[in-house]
């Protein structure tokens, strides 16, 4: 008779130790993958959120200034909050530089705060609070006396500064004109001071007054002058409004995309 196999040896019995080892890195990694996915597409969101107001804001800039723009958004809370609550906490825009509206050489630097979406039926929200530099170079008031004042504005050939007297003088050939711009009832004016010329005084402010006016009556939002600094360079003036509503698209065409 051939021997008896010998016995087989039981396999070993998975370690209960080693069992919930394995169930609990499982449940770790899941609630990773999950995390990660949550993370993921609320960056998603975020860029979209951020890329779509984005374009909307540049479009209503660009249209209030007639210039280029450029946006930016404060970060806290984070942006898509601000964007599903329509409560944004702060907005910067810069424009390019070459006018704004009618002021050609004219840089816009804006920063808004507090700005709340919430139409009504007189506004399509607020703006908490306004402040802007805008910055005016010489060519550019040359430029724009030139755009603005037929028969006046065509006589003069350059604008030159006086920072130490705070006056811009306008050269027109062997004649010019000194202004001081000056801040009065919220608006930014030009003060002749002298006039090197045949025209009369009273004539080149009444033209400048209508320049100003018209500047002056097209910021949109509320805004007014608060100050202004002639430099080597032109002029600088800072401005700024409190609690403005956001005109609706039939007050103002640039707003339509709010």
């Amino acid at each position: 008779m051939p021997p008896a196999a010998p016995p087989q040896a039981d396999a070993p019995k998975p370690s209960k130790r080693g069992s919930l080892l394995g169930n609990k890195q499982s449940v770790i990694l899941i609630a990773v993958i999950a995390v990660a996915a949550i993370v993921g597409g609320l960056a998603g969101a975020e860029l979209y959120a951020r890329s779509r107001a984005d374009s909307i804001l540049v479009e209503v800039a660009e249209c209030v200034v007639d210039d280029g723009a450029t946006i930016s958004f404060g970060v806290n809370p984070p942006f898509l909050w601000q964007h599903i609550t329509g409560h944004y906490t702060n907005i910067s825009v810069v424009t390019a530089g070459d006018r704004v509206q009618s002021a050609n050489g004219m840089t816009a630097d804006v920063t808004l705060e507090d700005i709340r979406l919430q139409e009504n039926a007189d506004s399509k929200g607020t703006i908490g609070s306004l402040n802007a530099t805008l910055t005016w170079k010489s060519a550019g008031i040359k430029d724009t006396v030139a755009d603005n004042l037929p028969g006046v504005g065509s006589l003069v050939t350059g604008v030159r500064t006086d920072p130490a007297a705070g006056t811009i003088i306008l050269d027109a050939g062997d004649y010019s004109v000194t202004a001081k711009p000056v801040v009065a009832d919220g608006n930014l004016d030009l003060q002749v001071l002298d006039v090197n010329g045949p025209l009369p005084k009273d004539t080149v402010q009444s033209a400048l007054n209508d320049l100003t006016k018209k500047l002056n009556d097209n910021y949109p939002l509320g805004i007014h002058a608060d100050s202004v600094e002639v430099t080597d360079t032109g002029v600088v003036g800072t401005f700024s409004s409190q609690n403005a509503s956001i005109p609706k698209e039939d007050a103002d065409p640039c707003f339509a995309r709010l």
